[in-house]
């Protein structure tokens, strides 16, 4: 059996309005939604975001990726890809990018019992937990860390 590494990670859904931000079990079997955040300033939701790994101590975050459907990197994962950099310098635990498509989507479907008034608050933090439940998965069974892993900006970058 593949070996998996244990520790609570954080999971992030970066969105142009909100972030959502999900969390594991030490064992990495329970994934639950933990925040959404504001995202209109970055800045403030890089604290944020550097708080609740600290709060959590969480051994790794988890960052989604917006790759389009033909699995290419445009602009918006290009976007979430300097996000994910800028937080890699905000952080001491490493952070890796993972494909992310259809998890917004699929968070969506599962509440479509709440009107959309009141999906948009919590919809992040579903899609940051099927991140993470796809990430973990992803490890379980190859023994290898999901995604890649993003190094931070230096000084002067952006």
């Amino acid at each position: 059996m593949p070996e998996f590494r244990r520790g609570v990670r954080l999971a992030v859904d970066w969105g142009k309005a909100r972030v959502g931000v999900a969390a594991c079990d030490v064992d990495g079997l329970l994934c639950y939604p933990v925040e959404t955040v504001p995202a209109r300033d970055a800045d403030q939701a890089l604290a944020r975001i550097a708080q609740l790994v600290a709060q959590n101590a969480a051994v790794e975050v988890v960052l989604g990726l917006p790759l389009a459907l033909d699995g290419r990197v445009r602009v918006a994962a290009e976007d979430v890809l300097t996000i994910a950099a800028r937080l890699a310098g905000c952080v001491d635990v490493p952070v890796r990018a993972v494909d992310e498509r259809l998890t917004t989507a699929a968070a969506n479907r599962q509440m479509t019992n709440l009107d959309t008034r009141r999906r948009r608050p919590i919809v992040d933090q579903a899609a940051a937990v099927g991140i993470l439940d796809s990430a973990l998965a992803f490890e379980r069974n190859t023994g290898r860390p999901p995604g890649h892993l993003v190094v931070a900006l230096t000084e002067g970058e952006s």
